[in-house]
């Protein structure tokens, strides 16, 4: 199939998108990796009549690194971060989670932000900012900027916090501590796929006891989130098979999961238990 007609534009400068956006009304998308978008429009299933290209931005911001944090600008590629030069741990996760993502020219063309304003729930990109409890920048030209935290970003499977006339601008991870540890568990039914279920642990070891524990799931239920009731059955305990197991089983019976022709509830409730598991497991080697 062909998509439905549309006027196509391509702004030089973030003002000059948002502008465009205002005057559409609602009837816009933005165009960057295009990689869920495209596919949408030739399915007629996403039918805009402006699509706003921002892959000609001269004023985007790019990748910029700091000591106590990462900012992401709207047109950076997945393949961008897998690459990332940083042995820090925040660089470490971002590049293992980037190397789960699609097949190469997926990697190379669509972007961290693009993927975060899709919104599917078992979205790598989904499941980190839940987990690194980063701020996302959202921009219209009529009321400038606000910060939105991840946790309270998605509003349901494809559906965000964002308005109609409103651009992901920038997102803003706090660096984890250098003696942070994580561990990171998907199952998938074919490479490249989306996961029927990820799991991300984060936390730290001081004296021989987990603190800062967080655990986020995606894929589960229609959206990415921490699981706190597990999280808590970890804090200031020392790591062992038994604790894991508790947490992991814990895991899997707050969570209210999706189903669908290849993965029922009950199914998706297991594969949580194991991911959390195997994500724990991971983080303390």
């Amino acid at each position: 199939m062909t998509p439905a007609s549309f006027d196509h534009h391509a702004p030089r400068t973030i003002d000059e998108a948002l502008g465009l956006l205002a005057q559409a009304g609602g009837d816009a998308r933005i165009l960057a990796g295009g990689q869920s978008l495209v596919p949408a429009m030739a399915f007629r299933l996403a039918q805009p009549s402006v699509l706003v290209d921002i892959n000609r931005l001269t004023d985007a911001p790019g990748l910029v690194e700091e000591s106590d944090r990462l900012e992401i600008g709207p047109l950076v590629r997945h393949e961008t971060l897998r690459r990332m030069p940083s042995r820090t741990p925040l660089g470490e996760v971002l590049a293992h989670l980037a190397d789960h993502i699609g097949t190469w020219p997926v990697r190379t063309r669509g972007t961290f932000c693009g993927s975060l304003a899709h919104a599917d729930p078992a979205s790598e990109w989904g499941l980190a900012v839940v987990a690194l409890d980063a701020n996302l920048t959202l921009e219209s030209a009529s009321d400038g900027p606000r910060s939105v935290p991840a946790s309270e970003f998605f509003a349901g499977m494809q559906m965000t916090a964002a308005r109609e006339e409103e651009m992901l601008t920038a997102v803003t991870i706090p660096a984890l501590p250098a003696t942070a540890r994580w561990g990171f568990a998907e199952f998938g039914r074919r490479t490249g796929d989306f996961a029927t279920v990820l799991a991300l642990v984060v936390h730290e070891l001081k004296g021989g006891r987990m603190t800062g524990v967080r655990i986020a799931v995606g894929g589960v239920e229609d959206v990415p989130r921490r699981l706190g009731p597990a999280e808590e059955a970890l804090e200031g305990a020392a790591p062992s098979k038994v604790r894991f197991e508790q947490a992991a089983e814990i895991a899997s019976e707050i969570v209210e999961p999706l189903e669908d022709p290849l993965s029922d509830a009950l199914h998706r409730r297991e594969l949580v238990r194991e991911m959390v598991l195997r994500a724990l497991q991971r983080s303390t080697r």
